[in-house]
């Protein structure tokens, strides 16, 4: 599985991406710094690296120290609160409106620019022009401010499965969501049997998934494909989810 796991653009851990993958994962969002430094060793970093990764996240605001371990904070939990959504599925009920956000300011600096994007892609809205994004509204949506006009209602003039597909590459997504299922389930029974050298490897594997999971638009089932494989791997992330934790709690609970 690994050659597999390494051609799905995952980059290798160093300690920071480390914290930050196994983190996101947990609910809630802390670990000790055992854990930190004992999962950092299977990866070949020494503790302390880890150590240092952690002091310089909560410098940065990302971080904060919770007992004998540390907490995700500040900005990255708008991303886990996106990553936790896509975890579930987006349900059946939809009467057919969409969200419409439009940026109304005329400048806006790079880094507003780069957040904006960020929080456009966290709550799953798809970019139909440059300050246009546009989702169906069987999810809540963005907040507006003074500076991002919010519309809902009904569609009228487009048909909404090609505005979909517009919108998202949505036979991509899929073949993506197939391939990693399939990894998913070659993964489970080494999970299964316990085996601490099963963590790198599925680590990365988890990463790619929360990553896709996090991106994946929840569209209503009548814009999709149907059977949709990104259903179908969500399914059977939980099974491979709670194998992982079990397995990750093992082993660090064996560390001296």
């Amino acid at each position: 599985m690994t050659t597999a796991v390494d051609d799905l653009g995952i980059r290798p851990f160093n300690a920071r991406s480390l914290a930050l993958s196994v983190l996101l994962g947990q609910e809630p969002p802390v670990l000790s710094t055992r854990a930190l430094t004992a999962l950092a060793e299977l990866f070949g970093i020494a503790p302390g690296t880890m150590r240092t990764a952690l002091s310089r996240m909560v410098a940065r605001d990302e971080l904060i120290t919770d007992g004998d371990g540390y907490r995700l904070v500040g900005r990255l939990l708008e991303r886990k609160a996106a990553q936790d959504i896509g975890r579930r599925p987006a349900g059946t009920s939809w009467n057919g409106d969409w969200l419409v956000a439009v940026v109304t300011v005329p400048r806006r600096s790079v880094a507003e620019r780069r957040a904006f994007r960020t929080h456009m892609a966290n709550a799953r809205m798809g970019e139909l022009r440059p300050d246009t994004w546009m989702r169906p509204a069987n999810l809540a949506g963005p907040d507006g401010d003074d500076s991002l006009a919010l519309v809902h209602g009904p569609l009228t003039g487009d048909d909404p499965v090609s505005l979909a597909r517009r919108l998202w590459p949505l036979d991509e997504i899929g073949r993506r969501a197939q391939r990693l299922g399939a990894l998913v389930e070659e993964a489970l029974p080494e999970l299964t049997q316990g085996r601490p050298t099963a963590l790198p490897a599925t680590i990365a594997l988890s990463a790619a998934v929360v990553r896709f999971l996090r991106a994946e638009p929840l569209l209503p089932p009548t814009l999709t494909p149907q059977p949709w494989p990104a259903d179908a791997l969500r399914a059977r992330y939980l099974t491979f989810d709670r194998a992982f934790g079990r397995l990750l709690g093992r082993t660090v609970r064996a560390q001296p």
